[in-house]
């Protein structure tokens, strides 16, 4: 329903509706309408509270991108939203909508982020404060969760990881305590939202002492995975893999990466583009920093193959990293358009070409989301 039409004027109209093309319409409509709904009536805000409702709501929703920067002039850290589809082409970008932040977040101690993008909901961690904060930008609401017996020593090391299961829709944080020194094994546990309780898990096949986890990881259908690397018998040589968790079984797997990439010296990192896990490979080539990009395959195992490569010829600056993609499979391409200031530009893999998207700042970061009810039944934090 348009949002041109006036709010009591929509009220009217879907209530004169059958029931089962009132869920429909309700169904439909972005979060910000649906949260004044609820207000509307008791069977109304019955249907929108109910779990089957919320999960097929997310599957109407559009694509958005949660774009992170500091501001040039005065380095405040913002947000801005920017819709995006698969057939918006011609006018993407549209106008970016300042978002909300709470507190909890703005105060966070150098926090770093992951987001599980079709639930909409973002987790940041923070080392120093010892606490998490899962957000949902799209309710203006945050949930905030102390990391209890975190470590990140010469000794041991705390890695984190964060989801929404696929069978319960519950949100998860794993926490995995790495001995790094000794020969013992750390521990494995989980924190749900739902119960708001940390348990031990006992998975038969947790990571050795000798996989060095990075911070980076992404979720994808239901499985985190965290680029880390192998220490080869403890020694100097190494080897790149990725390690998974799935947040149903609960249980950790691998997945090797082609030789190419398992003993590269170029950059690695890993994002999801539509659902699918793609390593992106920055190596400097013929004097030219360039970005291969290659693509987790489903099925047993895993394998992946090369889709394209972004090179930094740009009228808009040079090259400076891949930070997303757009729901279209554009790129998302951070260029150096000056001194310490960075732009953003989408790069069409297939024309090469690249269009400026107009945000010009510092520090950029881009995470894709799909707007979703889930932290609609947790209280507002205020602080």
């Amino acid at each position: 329903m348009s949002d041109n039409i006036p709010f009591d004027l929509q009220q009217i109209i879907i209530s004169k509706l059958p029931v089962e093309l009132e869920e429909l319409i309700l169904n439909k409509l972005p979060v910000k309408p649906l949260i004044r709904f609820r207000s509307v009536c008791k069977a109304w805000k019955s249907l929108i509270d109910c779990s089957d409702f919320i999960l097929k709501h997310r599957q109407h929703q559009h694509q958005h991108l949660l774009v992170r920067y500091k501001d040039a002039v005065n380095l405040e850290l913002k947000y801005v939203s920017i819709p995006d589809n698969d057939t918006d082409t011609d006018t993407f970008p549209q106008i970016p909508v300042s978002v909300t932040v709470p507190q909890s977040v703005v105060h966070l101690d150098e926090p770093y982020t992951t987001i599980d993008s079709p639930h909409g909901l973002l987790c940041l961690f923070s080392i120093t404060d010892r606490k998490a904060v899962i957000w949902n930008p799209s309710l203006r609401k945050a949930v905030n969760v102390v990391l209890p017996d975190i470590a990140d020593d010469e000794m041991c090391r705390t890695v984190l990881g964060f989801g929404v299961c696929r069978e319960t829709r519950d949100p998860k944080i794993v926490k995995i305590k790495m001995d790094t020194k000794i020969h013992k094994e750390g521990g494995v546990y989980v924190f749900t939202l739902s119960t708001r309780i940390w348990r031990s898990v006992y998975s038969s096949n947790v990571p050795s002492k000798f996989i060095i986890f990075g911070e980076e990881q992404v979720v994808v259908g239901g499985v985190v995975y965290w680029l880390a690397i192998h220490r080869v018998g403890g020694g100097d040589g190494y080897g790149n893999l990725i390690v998974s968790f799935d947040l149903t079984s609960e249980e950790f797997g691998e997945v090797k990466l082609p030789d190419r990439l398992a003993h590269t010296h170029c950059n690695l990192s890993m994002l999801k583009p539509r659902e699918s896990l793609v390593a992106i490979e920055g190596c400097v080539e013929d004097s030219e920093l360039v970005y291969h990009v290659w693509v987790m395959n489903d099925g047993v195992p895993k394998l992946f193959e090369k889709l394209f490569t972004i090179s930094s010829h740009s009228p808009y600056g040079s090259l400076n990293h891949v930070r997303g993609f757009r729901k279209t499979g554009e790129a998302l391409v951070e260029l150096q358009a000056r001194p310490s200031i960075r732009t953003l530009a989408a790069y069409e893999p297939y024309s090469k070409s690249i269009k400026n998207i107009g945000t010009s700042e510092k520090h950029i970061y881009v995470y894709s989301y799909t707007e979703t009810l889930l932290l609609l039944d947790q209280p507002v934090i205020t602080n």
